[in-house]
């Protein structure tokens, strides 16, 4: 399978893939860009080695068959539920598994380390990739929250709230 645990020696292409999903002109060749609601980078090398380091967080990765990175996600225990983040797939490959794979295969690790809920926030405003979430049974909790307002994760460039949706595995 091509989907491993991600080490310090991809944070360089890590970089590179989350932001050209995220921002940029790169990300508008996928549906999932969110360059015209916030600007600036979605992730810097010194944040990926810390999240690397942390021991309640995993990064996946899928590799393709000639070695790139063209997905990942990251995973963080957070009391007993398993957070998914920073799902990213490289927008040219989009809408072919790579996403439907790895969000799998976070399932599994959740139940691996025995925890029955994944939760994730996702930007209100992005009904269709919302309703992707539902359509691999993910529901919202009804729970909104507000988007960063550190500059950690970008700048918006309009008022974006995020919603909590979770599913039981």
């Amino acid at each position: 399978m091509p989907i491993t645990k991600a080490t310090l020696a991809d944070v360089a292409e890590l970089n590179i893939l989350i932001n050209s999903a995220y921002r940029g002109e790169e990300s508008k060749k996928g549906w999932t860009t969110e360059t015209d609601l916030v600007g600036g980078i979605r992730i810097d090398e010194p944040m990926l080695i810390d999240y690397l380091n942390n021991d309640a967080i995993t990064i996946l990765k899928y590799t393709s068959t000639d070695g790139n990175i063209i997905g990942t996600v990251y995973l963080e225990v957070k009391g007993d539920k398993l957070y998914l983040g920073m799902f990213s797939v490289s927008p040219a490959l989009q809408n072919g598994g790579v996403g439907r794979a790895l969000i799998e295969e976070a399932e599994v690790i959740a139940k691996q380390l025995g925890l029955h809920t994944i939760s994730m926030t996702v930007i209100r405003s992005r009904k269709e990739l919302v309703g992707w979430y539902e359509r691999r049974g993910y529901a919202f909790t009804g729970e909104i929250q507000p988007f960063h307002d550190h500059g950690r994760f970008g700048a918006p460039k309009e008022p974006i709230e995020l919603i909590v949706m979770e599913k039981t595995v």
